[in-house]
C-alpha cells in the first residue's frame, strides 16, 4: 500500500483540498510553492497513463476547479500542472501556483511550512473552492 493510500484512508492524516469518489486532493507537506496541490487516483496504479481513458478524463475535470482555486488564492500567473510520478508509485498530478516555468522546477529545494502556514494555505483553497 503506498503512502497516498494510507492518506487516502485516513491512516496518515493530511490537507485535505477535496475529494470524491474517485480522487483525493491534498497539499503536498513538502510544497515548491506555498498552495501546491496533489490529486491522486484512489485507484492505486504507478504510472498516470496506465489509467483508464475515462479516468484520465475525470481527473482533469475533478483537478479543474481547485486550479481555479488555487489561482483566487495565491499570486501567481496560473496554476501549472505536471505529472513527474518518480517519488511515489501511485499516479498523481501536481497543482502548483506558477509565475514562471522555473517554479515548476522539481531539482529545487522543497519549502518546509509550519502547520500553521500549511492550514492557511488550506483554508484559502478550500474557500475559494467552496465558491466556484
Amino acid at each position: 500500500m503506498s503512502i497516498f493510500s494510507k492518506i487516502i484512508s485516513g491512516e496518515i492524516p493530511s490537507y485535505k483540498i477535496a475529494e470524491d469518489e474517485k480522487f483525493y486532493a491534498f497539499l503536498d507537506i513538502f510544497p515548491l510553492v506555498k498552495g501546491h496541490t496533489l490529486v491522486v487516483p484512489k485507484t492505486e496504479v504507478n504510472n498516470m497513463f496506465d489509467l483508464s481513458e475515462d479516468y484520465l478524463q475525470s481527473l482533469l475535470v475533478f483537478a479543474k476547479p481547485i486550479a481555479k482555486a488555487i489561482e483566487r488564492s495565491f499570486e501567481c500567473n496560473r496554476c501549472g500542472m505536471a505529472v513527474i510520478g518518480l517519488e511515489v508509485p501511485h499516479a498523481h498530478l501536481h497543482l502548483v501556483p506558477i509565475s514562471s516555468a522555473d517554479d515548476l522546477n522539481f531539482t529545487r529545494g522543497k519549502l518546509k511550512l509550519s502547520d500553521d502556514e500549511l492550514k492557511d494555505a488550506q483554508t484559502k483553497i478550500s474557500d475559494q473552492l467552496n465558491r466556484i
